[in-house]
């Protein structure tokens, strides 16, 4: 069993690396698609997408790889995270995705300390955010075993272009995002909406999760369980 400590560390490491991943690639895109944003989206997207899979394959084992609190949340009331480790994983997950942003800076030589300017806002953006961690929530929770890293990156990757907002899907990210005022940074004023959003899309997707699994029954045998008029089991 992990301790927590580690559990800590590896959350924070993580979201801090991730955080790292979309900023440092938006600065390296932006600098380098001569004013193309298609062109700099798609690289923004293919280096996140490597990276988060990366990341969750490498902590997953350590803390699940959450680096995301609508993700905790969730896993929290799921029974699956502690009540007593919920707020200490949120807390980290902010402190790592602010460190994320200021390595992104440093390792571009610009100002470490900055704020976003990109204001991101309306009800599309935030119906986009909606979507977008719903979708996130339910591709956790229903990938077969040994599959989460690649289906989640997968996923992420398609959600950067089919959501009007890019899919931040992540309550951490959009705080990180916040003090980086580059390609991937969200204004401060906009972040409130997003994170709401997100919180609202991670409950949709633990219920749509609820309603696709099997309704099940107990027989009068007391070793067999009935889903959908079949024999199954219960995971």
């Amino acid at each position: 069993m992990v301790d927590m400590p580690r559990k800590l560390l590896a959350e924070t490491v993580g979201t801090m690396l991730l955080l790292a991943v979309v900023i440092g690639s938006g600065i390296m895109a932006e600098r380098l698609s001569g004013g193309n944003v298609a062109i700099a989206l798609l690289a923004n997207t293919l280096a996140t997408v490597g990276g988060l899979y990366i990341l969750i394959e490498v902590f997953g084992p350590i803390s699940g790889a959450h680096f995301n609190p609508a993700v905790s949340a969730a896993m929290t009331v799921r029974g699956e995270l502690p009540r007593s480790e919920l707020v200490p994983y949120i807390a980290v997950q902010l402190f790592g995705a602010m460190l994320g942003a200021w390595l992104a800076h440093a390792m571009f030589d610009m100002s470490i300390l900055q704020f976003s300017t990109k204001v991101r806002s309306g009800a599309g953006q935030w119906i986009a955010e909606a979507v977008a961690t719903a979708g996130l929530l339910l591709v956790i929770l229903r990938a077969p075993e040994g599959r989460v890293s690649s289906m989640v990156a997968a996923y992420i990757g398609a959600a950067y272009w089919f959501t009007a907002s890019t899919s931040f899907a992540n309550p951490a990210a959009a705080f990180g995002r916040m003090f980086s005022d580059s390609f991937a940074g969200i204004a401060p004023a906009s972040a409130p909406g997003f994170v709401v959003a997100q919180l609202i899309g991670a409950a949709i997707g633990v219920a749509l999760h609820a309603a696709l699994e099997p309704r099940v029954q107990r027989t009068g045998h007391p070793n067999v369980i009935e889903a959908s008029g079949e024999q199954g089991h219960v995971r």
